[in-house]
């Protein structure tokens, strides 16, 4: 996958892809991602990419025209143009799965009070918040979509079972993990997992997955595909209701 990103702070990025997970992905040739610096787009010699909103109030606005400057010229066909912004419909799996399976993402990173209105309803197919709050800017939100986008690109994680199975792809939250020693500080690691029998072992896991959904989220419930064993599972749970 093709991911530019359009940002005041280019240099933000340099360090986490760097590493891990997205340096291998990158190193691989599943992610082609290439970040640019909004100010190159720049009418003038001051670079500026900003300035004071009409009808006064505090910050600054990014302006229409570096913005329709850069999106031209960097997007293609099948491009589709993501604004970060807390104003956006707030990031899911299901549209982190749903981004994944295009071709060329262009992500616009909002900074300041924002950009002009018009650049937002001529030039963005869609806006995504990572969350109902605010960052300094949206370079931040921008490496986290990245992110989970790359982990569902075929090829970007070793182990593809981890993909599958963590938190989110079933609409539930994951089941909890344990690894050695056997005994830490008095806690023992559960004995089914010692068992060796696989179909408790699964059906321990489901059992846990959806305790922990219905304890932590239990608004996920209400939209996770459940099957008939999972209700069971959850009548169990709930004392037989």
């Amino acid at each position: 996958m093709k991911i530019d990103v359009l940002t005041l702070f280019p240099g933000m990025f340099s360090g986490y892809f760097g590493e891990s997970i997205m340096k291998r992905a990158r190193e691989r040739g599943i992610l082609d991602l290439a970040v640019h610096n909004l100010r190159d787009w720049a009418g003038d010699i001051h670079r500026k990419v900003d300035d004071a909103p009409y009808g006064g109030g505090a910050g600054m606005v990014m302006m229409a025209g570096v913005l329709a400057a850069a999106v031209e010229a960097l997007r293609g066909e099948g491009t589709r143009v993501v604004l970060l912004s807390p104003q956006g419909a707030r990031l899911d799996h299901g549209a982190v799965e749903r981004l994944s399976r295009g071709r060329h993402l262009l992500l616009v990173s909002g900074h300041y009070e924002g950009i002009d209105e018009r650049a937002r309803e001529l030039l963005m197919d869609e806006e995504i918040s990572v969350g109902d709050f605010v960052v300094s800017n949206g370079s931040l939100a921008a490496m986290v979509l990245i992110d989970a986008v790359t982990r569902l690109l075929p090829g970007a994680v070793g182990d593809e079972r981890s993909v599958r199975e963590e938190s989110f792809r079933e609409g539930l939250l994951d089941y909890p993990h344990y690894t050695r020693p056997r005994v830490f500080r008095g806690i023992e690691v559960p004995a089914v997992l010692l068992s060796g029998d696989h179909e408790k072992i699964r059906r321990w896991r489901r059992r846990e997955a959806l305790r922990r959904t219905m304890e932590r989220r239990p608004d996920l419930l209400e939209r996770a595909a459940l099957t008939e064993e999972d209700r069971g599972l959850l009548r169990e749970m709930r004392g037989g209701r």
